[in-house]
């Protein structure tokens, strides 16, 4: 059992980026991967830069190069002479410098330090064992230019193809036309541009998200001879598109084996945006960022070394982590029902009144409690009260294990409830490691759980979450029926005039 309370560590200074572009790249990134898991201008060597940025997840590294080039800015100068300028810079040396960073995260990876004279290391503990390292490219200053060069082009980006061939012609001085970027396919780099690297992650923004894409998007490149799309944004429509049943996983291409290639067409990503299904889905994802706001908030603590507790947040081996592991769609489920419990709280509530709530996780025999509790103002807050509440955290963590034994992880969170905090507020947070749970363990929350009687009361709800929500059928209520507002009026009083 690991709470949050007591130790503290020193405070942790990032570099907000050296140029507008790495500013610009590290405020995306600090919101997909949270604060805590994205750290600008990393060093390999005094005064050596590893990369423009790194983020660090459980067993998975991005290293993002960000560059911009003006040989577009040039007035009178032939298309493709600027196009092969601005590739040198923007892009092939950027490949040749990934490769250099890839050599010494695979062979140094605990010689990565957050300043120039390499005394702070990266906070973040990378695993031993295997890692997932993937290369991102962010190229700035081709976007007006690529527009403007054909009428065919909708947006801008920067059209890819990965396949042998196309990477050895894309290194011959006629290759035919510009804005094209041929790669290969056995060392894989992915090409982000101005635009796209906003829509990649700003609508993959977790790190669960961005990963399954990336790791859907890599397992094409190696599948087909050749993958092709005029956009990143495109092949972003093409893997929403796409969904298998049986893997539980959006995916690139198609399922059958047959085929060798895959060529995506121009425009799918603007026609995408304007269906029902994505609609749907980005008004259902605004409660998840209540989610977000909790982890930026306690991450940011982390940071400055005000987070209470021996918790293991940069071991990733804490509750936060834990709730940083959830993609979008499950961030949403899980708001949906905090905001729930939240408004369900007795309005009428006596002083010691406390509601739990149990949600389960995108992450199989991994649920989470929710506990509220009303402050006693006659009691000391930081003292007597957020003792007896954390406490009271980890006996419904472990009453939830005794309730189901299929658990192997439960992460709790509580906090004073919102409807008589006002503007003050604090969180707890503990995560039960409890794959072995002997009968001690058991007996010992059972004891404990015969005062507070946690999951002796109530039923559980099963709801259904899809990344894209289906529509809402329309629900039929006569006149005389109770409005479903939950008012209790009758419908043709309430809302049936």
């Amino acid at each position: 059992m690991m709470p949050m309370s007591g130790m503290t560590r020193p405070k942790i200074l990032k570099s907000p980026g050296f140029t507008q572009t790495e500013q610009f790249l590290s405020d995306l990134c600090e919101r997909t991967f949270l604060k805590l898991w994205s750290y600008p201008n990393p060093f390999r060597a005094q005064g050596k830069e590893l990369c423009d940025l790194i983020a660090v997840f459980e067993d998975r590294i991005f290293l993002f190069f960000d560059r911009a080039n003006g040989a577009f800015e040039r007035d009178n100068q032939d298309v493709m002479m600027s196009w092969e300028r601005w590739k040198k810079e923007a892009i092939d040396k950027q490949i040749k410098s990934a490769r250099n960073a890839l050599r010494h995260v695979r062979r140094n990876r605990n010689e990565i330090y957050i300043d120039a004279k390499c005394q702070t290391k990266l906070p973040i503990n990378i695993p031993r064992g295997d890692v997932k390292i993937h290369v991102v490219i962010v190229a700035h200053g081709a976007t007006e230019a690529c527009e403007s060069f054909s009428m065919k082009n909708v947006s801008g980006s920067l059209a890819v193809a990965y396949s042998d061939n196309v990477a050895a012609l894309s290194t011959a001085k006629q290759f035919p036309f510009p804005f094209m970027i041929g790669l290969p396919r056995d060392e894989i780099v992915h090409i982000f541009d101005t635009l796209t690297v906003q829509i990649m992650l700003g609508e993959l923004d977790t790190f669960k998200d961005f990963a399954l894409f990336i790791e859907a998007k890599e397992a094409a490149i190696r599948k087909y001879d050749l993958l092709a799309y005029p956009g990143e944004e495109d092949l972003l429509a093409e893997y929403y598109s796409n969904f298998d049943d049986v893997a539980k996983r959006h995916f690139i291409g198609v399922l059958d084996p047959a085929y060798q290639g895959v060529i995506i067409p121009e425009g799918k990503w603007l026609q995408f945006i304007q269906s029902s299904p994505y609609k749907r889905k980005k008004d259902a994802d605004k409660v998840s960022y209540m989610w977000d706001r909790l982890l930026q908030k306690t991450t940011q603590n982390a940071l400055d070394g005000t987070l209470g507790g021996d918790s293991g947040i940069f071991e990733s081996r804490s509750a936060v982590f834990e709730m940083a592991r959830e993609p979008r769609f499950s961030r949403r489920a899980l708001s949906d029902q905090m905001l729930k419990a939240i408004m369900e709280f007795p309005a009428n509530a006596n002083d010691n009144c406390r509601k739990l709530s149990f949600m389960p996780s995108y992450f199989p025999n991994t649920a989470y409690v929710f506990l509220q509790v009303r402050f006693v103002m006659s009691s000391s807050y930081d003292g007597e009260y957020r003792t007896a509440r954390q406490a009271m955290l980890e006996i419904a963590c472990g009453s939830a294990k005794n309730k189901f034994p299929r658990l192997t992880k439960i992460i709790g969170i509580a906090i004073d409830s919102p409807k008589f905090s006002g503007v003050m507020n604090s969180e707890d947070f503990i995560l039960l490691n409890c794959d072995d749970w002997p009968d001690d363990e058991r007996q010992y929350y059972e004891e404990k759980n015969q005062v507070l009687r946690f999951f002796e009361t109530g039923k559980l709800e099963k709801k259904r979450v899809l990344n894209f929500p289906e529509p809402q059928k329309p629900v039929k209520v006569g006149r005389n029926d109770r409005c479903p507002c939950g008012s209790g009026k009758k419908f043709k009083k309430c809302h049936g005039a």
